[in-house]
């Protein structure tokens, strides 16, 4: 066996504390608090998600609609109000529009679109009108002079109508026959019978008299003849007195015409003049044409002349139909409309037709119940929606979708009660003129744009949102007027140079990296708030770094309940973890937990046991059920590193299995495959680990460390679990070179470095990695495929050629034994 070469492992690269700290030392010029800096006025930290924005409001063609997506926080809706507000208007060209009685088809209520404020206009002109009539022609029809005219025309032809009954009475006394009535039911027939002995008889009786020889047949021959044509004249007469009466009836109604329609015709022609628009000019002359044709209606306490009385589900007051139902309403309307819907359902979005009970006890509609929803009150403006919002409402996607593919809203009914409805209405499409911004997070805009091939067609412009921003001297100053923005807004206490570069650092520890600053000022907003209550709490005046630091603590104490049960677990040994010691094959590698809003990381113990066999690695979590696909890939991968560094010149004859001790709810992630190369070489070369020195780091092939995540929540969490077994010096936590920059420990993990009660060790390798562990140089390979003597690798390898040796042996005596 060679001799192994120790190597010291504080000869490694080790953090100080100085390379560990991230406070921000920038100061504005003359700023010792935030009472001389300026308020924020801009957005922060999004110029091409702003640049995206401005794209989609100011380009005017269908489908420009924008779809905002980002992480919450980011200042999404906050951005898009700021910016409509800033935009260039001009002078806006907003309409009214409004719903009218269709009067060839009342179940089509038709539109009529004017300038901004001339729709209620019209619906006072036109109620004037309506109202001027209903005064006016009732006047006329009880005026002596009207009243004349008719009753002249009247006796005119009731005249003419006696003239021909008296001609035809004296026509049945010449002939000796007489007009009587019969009673037939409940109704009376005129009957023309013969004088017999001055008494009416019926041609019926007499053909009885005659049977029975008490009539003249010939007689009754000669009257039934004159019977005959008595009743052809009678029918001849009846005509007349009908087309008589129905002359009547027409010159009854040209009187009232010539006399109605002059007032009727100069007001209508007084709206036209008032209104010249095609459509309106059309309704108009529906209206003139409407009231002249129906002059009864002017008579309320009586049924129209011709017409019975209507059933009662159709009744309507007389003039209803000459309302007019303005559904938008822009007369008071200043600026363009930004509408902002909070509530996207069907009837708040695009309105609805509502059905009422009449006075008769029945369900109705029509054009005056129409309502318009939030998106026709947005036209010629914009319209905010959140898309989760939207697509939790069933079916309202595929309505917005189609009204922006059409550029026109339907407003339909929508009635739980259909049932008991009565008939719908259909009402005129309106045409929608707005730009639609929908606020919403990736995953939405990415399902978006898989499952609805038209999604690009109507939201063309899409605006990311960053969640962070480079940590320069700019944005820094940036932070600080948004934290005096806060202040100002809220009222808060004054922040001193120290507290502004503290919640400025929070950000900074959000965003993941020393390099950058997160964007997400919710977060910031609340620490900003709750260091002024700390501050208050203690009865400053000011706010310091200090009250800053106890927010942050606040924050973390109303949410890491499960992390005290489970650091529970590690001070009475529930979990099994040794921070101090030396061990072969057993190392601790480090996890996060994540509970939503809080994270934090806890080391796990992974043990190895290796033997003779041809498995290779058994990955015991998987072999369970418990290794979830990215794990089970960094198990393979480890595996490729240690045929790439051993099994060159001999086969791995080797059986490795691996267990996360104490795991019951799975594993995933790569950030352990280095780990397991350390346990792996420790248990192969029989090298004791460094149980003080916590592991993570994922690996390739090549045996180079790759970067991890949650770097923070690891150390912090091994910190911790050392912290209450008593800190000894030698423990600490080895990680990825890369992760370097985003190392933002808590101010105590910090000071331990310091003090050197707590080391953090970059690493490259796993050749690097391998020395701190055991204290025995890493090795690499030379020329003719050996390694260094005396190293890590030369031990393994030597045990594995060993190993493959023994395996070959063992398989020839087996087979001369059988």
């Amino acid at each position: 066996m060679p001799q192994k070469k120790q190597i010291s492992v504080k000869k490694h690269k080790e953090l100080s504390a100085k390379e560990l700290s991230y406070e921000i030392k920038f100061v504005p010029p003359k700023t010792k608090s935030s009472d001389s800096i300026s308020p924020c006025l801009e957005i922060i930290g999004q110029e091409n998600a702003i640049n995206s924005i401005k794209l989609g409001l100011n380009v005017k063609s269908n489908g420009y609609n924008i779809f905002v997506t980002g992480p919450v926080g980011t200042g999404r809706t906050s951005t898009i109000q700021h910016l409509l507000e800033q935009l260039d208007h001009n002078e806006p060209h907003l309409k009214d529009i409004c719903y009218v009685h269709n009067f060839k088809n009342e179940d089509a209520p038709k539109i009529l679109i004017y300038k901004a404020g001339e729709g209620t206009r019209f619906k006072k002109d036109m109620g004037y009108l309506i109202s001027s009539v209903r005064k006016a022609i009732p006047k006329i029809f009880i005026s002596e002079d009207f009243k004349d005219r008719q009753n002249r025309i009247t006796r005119e032809f009731e005249g003419r109508q006696k003239e021909i009954i008296n001609n035809f009475e004296e026509r049945l006394t010449e002939t000796g026959f007489v007009m009587v009535q019969i009673q037939v039911g409940p109704g009376i027939r005129n009957e023309i019978q013969p004088l017999i002995d001055d008494e009416p008889a019926s041609l019926e009786k007499l053909e009885r008299l005659s049977k029975e020889g008490k009539f003249s047949p010939s007689r009754l021959e000669e009257l039934g003849r004159t019977w005959d044509s008595l009743r052809r004249e009678f029918d001849v007469v009846t005509s007349e007195s009908k087309k008589l009466s129905d002359k009547l009836d027409d010159a009854l109604t040209k009187l009232e015409l010539t006399i109605v329609s002059p007032l009727v015709m100069d007001k209508i022609n007084l709206l036209k003049k008032r209104y010249p628009i095609e459509k309106v000019l059309i309704y108009l002359d529906e209206v003139e044409e409407a009231l002249l044709e129906d002059l009864d209606r002017f008579r309320e306490a009586q049924p129209r002349r011709g017409e019975e009385e209507p059933p009662p589900h159709r009744k309507r007051e007389p003039f209803e139909e000459f309302s007019v139902n303005v559904i938008l309403d822009n007369s008071t309307t200043e600026e363009i409309p930004i509408i902002s819907e909070k509530s996207p359902s069907y009837k708040n979005m695009f309105g609805s037709v509502e059905r009422v009970v009449d006075r008769f006890g029945y369900w109705r509609t029509d054009f005056s119940r129409i309502f318009s929803g939030s998106l026709l009150k947005a036209s010629g403006g914009f319209y905010i929606i959140d898309a989760l919002d939207l697509l939790s409402e069933q079916g309202m996607w595929m309505q917005l979708k189609r009204a922006l593919r059409n550029q026109e809203i339907q407003i339909a009914g929508y009635d739980p009660l259909t049932m008991m409805a009565g008939s719908g209405i259909k009402p005129e499409p309106i045409p929608l003129d707005v730009k639609v911004v929908l606020i919403g997070e990736p995953h939405i805009y990415n399902l978006l744009m898989r499952m609805d091939p038209d999604f690009k067609k109507v939201f063309k412009v899409k605006a990311e949102f960053d969640s962070s921003m480079k940590a320069t001297n700019a944005n820094f100053n940036n932070y600080y007027q948004f934290i005096k923005r806060v202040i100002l807004d809220e009222q808060l206490k004054t922040f001193d140079i120290s507290g502004l570069q503290a919640v400025t650092e929070f950000g900074m520890k959000l965003s993941g990296t020393r390099k950058k600053i997160t964007t997400q000022f919710t977060h910031i907003a609340d620490i900003v708030r709750e260091a002024d209550y700390c501050a208050t709490h203690k009865k400053r005046k000011i706010v310091t770094r200090d009250d800053v630091h106890c927010a942050i603590a606040n924050q973390r104490s109303r949410v890491n309940l499960i992390e005290g049960k489970v650091q529970e677990m590690f001070d009475n040994d529930s979990i099994m973890v040794s921070v101090s010691g030396k061990t072969v094959g057993q190392i601790n590698g480090l996890s996060v937990y994540s509970l939503g809003e809080h994270s934090f990381g806890r080391p796990t113990r992974i043990t190895v046991n290796t033997s003779l066999g041809k498995e290779g690695v058994i990955n015991i979590e998987r072999e369970s059920d418990l290794s979830g696909p990215t794990h089970n890939k960094g198990v393979l991968i480890l595996s490729g590193y240690l045929r790439m560094m051993f099994a060159q010149d001999k086969p791995l004859a080797m059986v490795a299995s691996i267990s996360f001790e104490q795991s019951y709810s799975g594993v995933d992630g790569d950030s352990a495959s280095s780990t397991e190369i350390y346990a792996i070489l420790s248990s192969l070369g029989n090298l004791p680990i460094q149980q003080g020195i916590a592991v993570t780091g994922s690996v390739n092939q090549k045996g180079e460390i790759q970067p991890i995540g949650g770097v923070n929540y690891k150390i912090e969490g091994y910190f911790d679990v050392c912290k209450s077994k008593r800190l000894t010096g030698n423990q600490g936590v080895m990680i990825p070179h890369q992760n370097v920059n985003e190392l933002m420990l808590r101010p105590d993990v910090i000071e331990a470095v310091k003090q050197k009660k707590f080391h953090i060790y970059p690493v490259k390798t796993i050749a690097d990695g391998i020395e701190i562990l055991t204290g025995v140089a890493g090795g690499k390979r030379l020329r003719g495929g050996k390694f260094t003597q005396g190293s890590v690798m030369q031990i393994v390898d030597d045990k594995l050629r060993q190993m493959a040796l023994d395996l070959q042996f063992f398989g020839r005596t087996n087979n001369n034994n059988k």
